[in-house]
C-alpha cells in the first residue's frame, strides 16, 4: 500500500489541510483530508478495468468550508438531526445552534465537519482527530473523535468510528459520502440498483424527525427488501417521499446487535458493472438520494443536479437523544464509543 501526502490549503484559523492519497497494489485510490475527515475521491475498476471515481467531491478546501450538502465527511457531534435543537440529559436541558429549520442538522453550523482536524498515517492506514471542546455547539464535554480509515487490496474502505468523553454526553457519528457508480459528474444515480437489509424505516414529521416506532417498508415505495431501481418509485405519490422531494429515511437495519458487523446496503450499477457492499455495527441507515444537489460545482468542472448521487449513512437513529426506546447514543466517562461501516467495492 502507497500513501502519499499533500499540502492543500490552510483553515479559518490557519491549520494546515492535508490530502492523503492511498492507493493499492491494482491502483485503485481513495484519497482523504484532514477537512472533516472526508473522502475527497474512491476510484475503482469499472468491469472494463478503467478506474473511475465514484464519490462527488471538491476540488478546493474553500468549497468544501461552503458545501451545505455535507459531501464525503464525518458530521458531529450528532450526525442526522435533533428537534428544536434541544434535548435533556441527566435532567439537564442542553440548547444547540440550529442549522435546518428549527432543528439541529449534522452537528451543527460549526460542527466536525468543518473542522480541520489532526492527521497522521499510521501502519498503512489514515486517522484523523479531533478534539471537541465542552460546550462547543452547545453539547456537554470534551469530546475526542477519531476516524481511522484503512484502503485494502480486495478495495475495501474501512472505517472505524471511536470517542471518548470526560462528561456525559451524546454522539452519533458516520461518513457522508455520495456514489455515483458511473462516476462522479456522470449524471443520475437513478438506474443504480439498490437492495437494503431493512425491512423497517423511521416515519417522520415534515422536519424529517422521526414520529417514534419503525413502520414496515412493505407495500411502500421504501422497500428495497427486493433489490429495485432508486428510481423506480423516486416520484411516487406518498408523502414521506414528497416533503423530502426524494428519499432521506433512515432506515432500521435487520437483526441489529451492538458490535456485529451486517450488510446494511448493496448498490449496483449495470452500466459500469461496479457493486457497492455497505457493512456496519450501526443500527441505522440514512438513504439520501441527493435531493438537493442542483447547482453544487463539484470536481473537475462538473456541475451536480438533482439525485446525481446517493449517500448511505450508517449511523444511529436521527433524534436519539429525545427518543429513550431508541438504541442510546450516550457516552459515559470511561466508555469508548467504537462503530464501524465498510464501503466494500466489487465489479458484477
Amino acid at each position: 500500500m502507497e500513501i502519499k501526502t499533500e499540502f492543500w490549503g490552510t483553515g479559518k484559523d490557519g491549520q494546515k489541510i492535508y490530502k492523503y492519497y492511498v492507493t493499492n497494489s491494482s491502483g485503485a485510490q481513495v484519497v482523504l483530508t484532514s477537512l472533516g475527515a472526508s473522502i475527497v475521491s474512491l476510484l475503482v475498476p469499472d468491469k472494463d478495468g478503467k478506474l473511475t471515481d465514484v464519490s462527488l467531491g471538491f476540488d478546493t478546501p474553500e468549497e468544501y468550508f461552503n458545501d451545505g450538502a455535507f459531501i464525503g465527511r464525518v458530521p458531529g457531534r450528532f450526525a442526522n438531526r435533533i428537534a428544536k435543537g434541544r434535548f435533556e440529559l441527566n435532567g439537564k436541558e442542553y440548547n444547540l445552534p440550529v442549522n435546518d429549520g428549527c432543528n439541529q442538522l449534522h452537528g451543527g453550523p460549526e460542527g466536525f465537519a468543518v473542522k480541520v482536524w489532526d492527521s497522521r498515517i499510521v501502519d498503512g492506514a489514515v486517522e484523523f482527530m479531533y478534539y471537541s471542546e465542552d460546550g462547543e455547539q452547545g453539547y456537554p464535554g470534551n469530546l475526542k473523535a477519531v476516524a481511522h480509515y484503512e484502503w485494502g487490496e480486495d478495495n475495501a474502505l474501512k472505517l472505524t468510528l471511536t470517542a471518548e468523553t470526560d462528561q456525559d454526553t451524546v454522539v452519533n457519528l458516520t461518513n457522508h459520502a455520495y456514489f455515483n457508480l458511473n462516476g462522479e459528474g456522470s449524471g443520475s444515480i437513478e438506474d443504480h440498483i439498490l437492495k437494503l437489509n431493512c425491512s423497517e424505516y423511521l416515519p417522520t414529521d415534515a422536519g424529517l424527525i422521526p414520529l417514534g416506532e419503525p413502520a414496515p417498508v412493505a407495500g411502500t415505495p421504501l422497500d428495497f427488501v427486493t433489490a429495485k431501481k432508486v428510481g423506480r418509485d423516486l416520484r411516487a405519490d406518498f408523502p414521506a417521499l414528497k416533503i423530502p422531494k426524494g428519499y432521506d429515511h433512515c432506515f432500521v437495519i435487520d437483526g441489529y446487535m451492538p458490535g456485529q458487523l451486517q450488510t446494511a446496503a448493496e448498490l449496483c450499477s449495470e452500466k459500469s458493472g461496479i457493486a457497492l457492499e455497505v457493512i456496519t455495527t450501526q443500527p441505522g441507515l440514512q438513504v439520501y438520494t441527493g435531493n438537493w444537489l442542483g447547482g453544487c460545482k463539484g470536481k473537475n468542472g462538473h456541475i451536480y443536479a438533482d439525485y446525481n448521487g446517493i449517500a448511505l449513512e450508517a449511523q444511529h437513529f436521527p433524534d436519539s437523544p429525545n427518543e429513550p426506546e431508541y438504541p442510546s447514543t450516550v457516552l459515559k466517562p470511561g466508555e469508548t464509543y467504537q462503530e464501524a461501516i465498510i464501503f466494500a467495492f466489487s465489479v458484477k
